[in-house]
């Protein structure tokens, strides 16, 4: 008897169907990708979850879907045999399943390269006709582009049939892509963005600029077969003209050879001078792939074994210092870049020594990195250690301005003792003080400041509202400045001169004190005098406010250089306190003291703090037994434990979701 999905599964499944449509399109049509492959790969994987335990819901579902309709901008052509996708697997027991059901246990493992998938169709060894796989049955011509690429021959050579259709994978080494996206004004995500990008051009001349490389791996229509196994057919690629994977190619007979297969291509994946997500593993045997067949949208005697999406293996090339705008000297992972996620890493934090000799990395190390969303990537431990790896030694004396590094008694960081005179803490403190959650003074980015403080033409933040009037003209003559340029920053400086007090207390940098705890601090005091004076045990006595953060506070207004020069930027600005009376005391949250942490699929951080700012609530840092409720995103980390320990009630975000649609009166 046929089961019955109810309504929960059938409302679950349809919009698991609308996101894969959507993303599909963003990927394979747009070039454009949406959400990265393990978000793609794990929606796709309920899905069939779901098809499977209720057969009737496959139909238009993920079970048949192959990439995306083609686009209108592209003439189009039907596949002679349709161009199926590769069912992924991402474990050892999901080989081992698909694996144990073999006839024939000897398979073939060759590379997944992260590219876009071509066709090219030769008639008598002249290429003809070049197509995407666009739909699976369907796909976009691509015939000229195809042929801008000096690794898919024009012309067929030696003992070939007289039609094949020859299918690989058009990609884009990481070097290329490094180079391209220096030299080019639209920055690409990724090597597989940019490969996809660069193929799928209305103007062939476009592709014919871009460095592609394609490798061949299968085939479709085929007039006379003159190969038993997949290995022999790679030899035969070979001949005839094309480049392929062999030289990373293995045989396996056991699930214990397969998986020492993969262990050593993750381990290798950055020295290979391309992007990979995967391996695919084949039925050797022609004859016997063809008795097995295929479903819907994939062959029966093919798996593509993935690479966890948030890790990957490579070399750790170097060791460099960044100087902080507080002086704090931080290590950094330089390494041989690698795709994690669909982002190319290049770099990775060390966080600080004590990091480096826990990990007990030295550069030349394979490493592990990891990637989770828009986190910062890090190493998490050595993977291999390289008998000719060189152990780091931290600097004694500042990278930047030779100044000494110190550690204090109890603290881990170490940083820089020459406040005043680091060329590097003076751009830190700039950038914090003209950022968007501060001054907010668009057009002084991280460039234009670091050349204005290289001419001398800044050398304290109250340099900046001084900066049009000293060197406007001067300013006039740099490259990309110019008359419209230079009035555009001034209006943007003179526009930043009323701020307010809550802004102030951010930019100005004192140690622990960020956005939040700045309006804190702005509506308990109301004034910054009231703040400047405030003795530590005052500070104290504010909700959110802890014992290192009112220290720092009043070590920050103890020292006579931090007050001169807050002085001197008051000469130039106004200072806009609070409106206590603005407070929403009649609101559903009135008095109830909030925590923010993790991330939102749906709103920011800033708008979910106004949004509860306005119904009441007093939204607050760090989590205590005074906290009502923290609202909890993604990725929520020791708040989110703290709260759990201490019986705090844990919202989410279909709790503010409610809340907005209750109080509709209050937000509109």
């Amino acid at each position: 008897m046929t089961k019955i999905p109810d309504l929960f599964i059938l409302s679950e499944h349809a919009e698991l169907i609308k996101k894969l449509k959507q993303w599909d399109i963003a990927y394979h049509q747009n070039d454009a990708p949406l959400v990265d492959d393990a978000t793609y790969d794990a929606a796709k994987h309920r899905a069939l979850e779901i098809e499977q335990q209720y057969p009737e819901l496959a139909k238009d579902g993920a079970s048949t879907r192959v990439g995306a309709a083609v686009s209108a901008k592209f003439k189009s052509y039907q596949h002679s045999v349709p161009m199926l996708s590769i069912s992924d697997v991402f474990n050892e027991g999901d080989v081992a399943d698909w694996f144990n059901k073999l006839t024939s246990k000897d398979v073939f493992i060759e590379l997944k390269v992260d590219g876009l998938s071509f066709a090219a169709r030769y008639e008598n060894g002249i290429l003809v006709r070049g197509l995407t796989r666009g739909s699976g049955t369907q796909g976009e011509d691509i015939t000229e582009n195809l042929k801008t690429i000096a690794d898919i021959p024009q012309k067929l050579v030696g003992d070939f049939p007289d039609v094949i259709e020859i299918r690989g994978e058009v990609y884009m080494q990481r070097a290329d892509f490094v180079k391209l996206n220096a030299e080019s004004d639209k920055q690409f995500a990724n090597p597989r963005n940019a490969a996809a990008g660069s193929l799928r051009q209305l103007n062939p001349a476009v592709t014919a600029t871009r460095k592609l490389s394609a490798f061949a791996y299968t085939y479709g229509e085929i007039s006379q077969r003159t190969f038993a196994t997949q290995s022999e057919y790679f030899e035969k690629l070979e001949a005839w003209g094309f480049k392929t994977t062999r030289q990373w190619a293995h045989r396996a007979n056991n699930m214990d050879e397969i998986q020492a297969v993969y262990n050593k291509i993750m381990l290798m994946r950055a020295d290979i001078p391309f992007d990979i997500d995967g391996l695919v593993i084949k039925v050797n045997d022609i004859q016997t792939q063809e008795k097995m067949g295929s479903r819907a949208n994939s062959p029966r005697w093919e798996v593509a074994y993935k690479f966890p999406a948030a890790r990957a293996i490579t070399t750790l090339q170097d060791i460099t210092i960044q100087v902080g705008r507080t002086g704090v000297l931080t290590p950094v992972a330089e390494l041989e870049p690698i795709n994690i996620g669909g982002v190319v890493v290049q770099r990775a934090t060390l966080h600080n020594a004590d990091e480096i000799s826990r990990l007990g990395i030295k550069i030349g190390d394979k490493v592990i990195v990891q990637r989770a969303g828009d986190v910062i990537p890090q190493i998490v431990g050595v993977a291999e250690h390289n008998p000719n790896a060189t152990a780091f030694v931290f600097p004694d004396t500042c990278p930047v301005c030779g100044g000494n590094v110190v550690q204090e008694s109890g603290m881990v960081a170490r940083r820089c003792v020459n406040t005043m005179g680091c060329p590097a803490q003076l751009i830190g403190e700039l950038e914090h003080l003209v950022s968007r959650k501060g001054f907010d003074i668009e057009g002084l980015g991280t460039k234009q400041l670091e050349n204005f403080v290289g001419r001398g033409w800044i050398k304290s933040p109250v340099d900046i509202f001084t900066l049009i009037q000293n060197h406007g003209d001067e300013i006039k003559k740099l490259d990309g400045f110019g008359e419209k340029s230079v009035r555009n920053l001034n209006d943007a400086i003179n526009g930043a001169r009323n701020v307010d007090l809550y802004r102030l207390l951010f930019a100005i940098g004192i140690p622990e004190v960020g956005i939040v705890t700045a309006k804190i601090l702005a509506n308990a005091f109301g004034s910054l005098d009231e703040i400047r004076n405030a003795p530590v045990w005052k500070l104290k006595t504010i909700d959110g406010i802890g014992d290192v953060m009112a220290e720092e506070i009043v070590s920050f207004f103890a020292d006579t250089r931090n007050t001169s020069a807050l002085d001197d930027l008051l000469a130039q600005i106004s200072v806009r306190n609070p409106d206590t009376k603005q407070t929403n005391t009649d609101g559903p949250l009135s008095g109830k003291k909030i925590v923010l942490t993790g991330t939102l699929a749906n709103y920011s951080r800033d708008a979910a703090k106004e949004i509860l700012e306005k119904l009441g609530a007093t939204v607050t840092g760090s989590v205590s037994s005074k906290t009502d409720a923290v609202l909890a995103g993604a990725e929520a980390g020791s708040k989110l434990t703290k709260a759990e320990a201490l019986g705090i009630e844990i919202w989410s975000q279909e709790d503010l979701e409610r809340l907005i649609s209750e109080n509709q009166d209050i937000l509109s």
